[in-house]
């Protein structure tokens, strides 16, 4: 365990504007890191394979009514199965994007939008929220990274990302079978295959133990919702924080 404080929290890219929610983790970490010193780490879960958590609601500047945008995809299989590191912008997309914003975001941001690039959804979002100044003075430690998956300790459960009809997708690891969730009890099972801790990552169950096994935090930031199902006894060694309150929480920071 370090012998100053390491002040984590973690997300998945959740918007091309970040949400609220995880603005006051950035918010809660560093007014705990001015009290505490330390470092602060973002475990930033690129590997997360569901669309709908990089939905971005924003609020029109004038009228106040919200408006949810998102990303394309570039095809279905990436759209339902691919880890957020490996959907692919399609062309045309951002400066589609940018043409609308106007409308909910002042220029300066809008500008910082139009400047980031970047060829995947998880880099995106990343190299955007670092363009907005969230990242001064954090360390980010990602899911997706292979030297990551390789430092972490061992689980059972878990995802592993396998080849399917072109495309990496993120299959959930069941019996020695890759199998892609369709919805509901439905899923596709893919051919058996051998796979290598590059191709693991956790469970939300096995998460906080395989972070902890890299990051080794003192105190971890979390909302109700996460410390619901954190399974705290996984990192009895962790000081437990919760984020602080933001009205809105699910709507974008802008």
């Amino acid at each position: 365990m370090s012998s100053s404080p390491v002040i984590c929290f973690g997300q998945q890219p959740c918007g091309f504007f970040p949400r609220r929610f995880l603005f006051a983790k950035f918010e809660t970490a560093r007014r705990l890191q001015a009290e505490l010193g330390g470092e602060i780490v973002f475990f930033y879960h690129d590997s997360d394979h569901d669309p709908r958590e990089t939905q971005t609601t924003l609020r029109h500047r004038k009228t106040g009514e919200p408006a949810m945008l998102n990303f394309a995809f570039e095809n279905k299989v990436q759209r339902k199965w691919s880890p957020l590191f490996a959907k692919r912008i399609p062309a045309g997309w951002q400066a589609n994007t940018a043409r609308q914003l106007g409308a909910y975001a002042e220029p300066a941001r809008v500008e910082a939008f139009k400047q980031t690039a970047a060829a995947n959804v998880a880099d995106f979002c990343l190299e955007h929220y670092r363009r907005m100044g969230l990242l001064e003075g954090i360390r980010v430690v990602r899911s997706g990274d292979p030297a990551v998956r390789t430092a972490a300790c061992e689980i059972a459960d878990c995802f592993v990302d396998v080849p399917y009809e072109g495309e990496t997708v993120r299959a959930r690891w069941l019996d020695g079978v890759p199998q892609l969730h369709e919805g509901g009890e439905k899923y596709v099972k893919l051919p058996p295959c051998e796979i290598t801790k590059t191709q693991i990552s956790p469970t939300r169950d096995s998460r906080l133990r395989w972070m902890q096994s890299v990051i080794r935090c003192t105190h971890y930031i979390a909302g109700a919702g996460e410390q619901a199902y954190l399974n705290k006894a996984d990192a009895p060694e962790i000081t437990f924080v919760n984020r602080d309150a933001i009205e809105r929480s699910d709507e974008a920071y802008v």
